[in-house]
């Protein structure tokens, strides 16, 4: 089960770091309930996404890689999970 994606929920305005190994990939973000507050989700080279505040519930695939870390950092208190390994 190496290969799994992780899944990370967070429901706070807050800034959480989900992923720390060197490299990894962002599979997809998962919006349960959204608030009004915009979603950056970033790795050690920069921003890799910014989801606005009134984006509609829903999965949202990236299947991206990441370095350094993964961190999302939410301005409201939204239900969100975030797949990634």
């Amino acid at each position: 089960m190496d290969n799994a994606y992780k899944g990370t929920y967070i429901s706070t305005a807050t800034t959480t770091t989900v992923g720390t190994q060197p490299s990894g990939i962002l599979h997809s973000v998962v919006i349960g309930e959204t608030a009004a507050g915009s979603i950056t989700i970033a790795d050690s080279v920069g921003t890799k996404a910014v989801l606005k505040s009134n984006i509609a519930e829903g999965t949202y695939l990236f299947d991206i890689g990441y370095s350094g870390y993964l961190t999302v950092t939410t301005a409201a208190a939204s239900k969100i999970t975030i797949n990634w390994k």
